[in-house]
């Protein structure tokens, strides 16, 4: 995907990192509640490598889901979803769909709909503890 920024993110440039990857959308409600809880787990967690992405599924072009994301003060690389994204997690019938990739590039958790902060942050610390265990997991 390429990011608001220009930069181009592969998901295979980030194996060895988690990835929380956000399938949202401007017109969304349960999406823009969602927005401040992803920014608050990738300022919290980042320094144990973890990366979150937003990908927007507006179909009007970038400048509305950039002015959201500006109004949100989100901070995590957003892009839009492209035919090839969907097609390798799609279909998405469900805003926002959200994809826990591990350190090794598998998804180990999708969730349809609204992850509430309590839940969003188990699942996060879930991810970023998975193979940095001291049982060597």
């Amino acid at each position: 995907m390429k990011t608001f920024e220009g930069r181009v993110l592969r998901l295979s440039e980030l194996k060895g990192r988690p990835v929380v990857l956000d399938f949202w959308a401007t017109w969304c409600r349960p999406c823009r509640a969602s927005m401040p809880h992803l920014d608050e787990v990738q300022k919290r967690f980042s320094g144990r490598g973890l990366v979150v992405i937003g990908l927007s599924v507006d179909e009007d072009g970038t400048n509305d889901v950039k002015r959201f994301a500006h109004d949100l003060g989100v901070n995590f690389p957003l892009g839009m979803a492209n035919e090839k994204v969907l097609d390798l997690y799609g279909p998405i019938r469900y805003l926002p769909t959200t994809y826990f990739i591990s350190r090794d590039g598998a998804v180990v958790r999708r969730v349809k709909g609204y992850i509430d902060p309590e839940t969003l942050d188990s699942y996060v610390l879930e991810l970023v503890q998975a193979g940095h265990t001291s049982g060597g997991r």
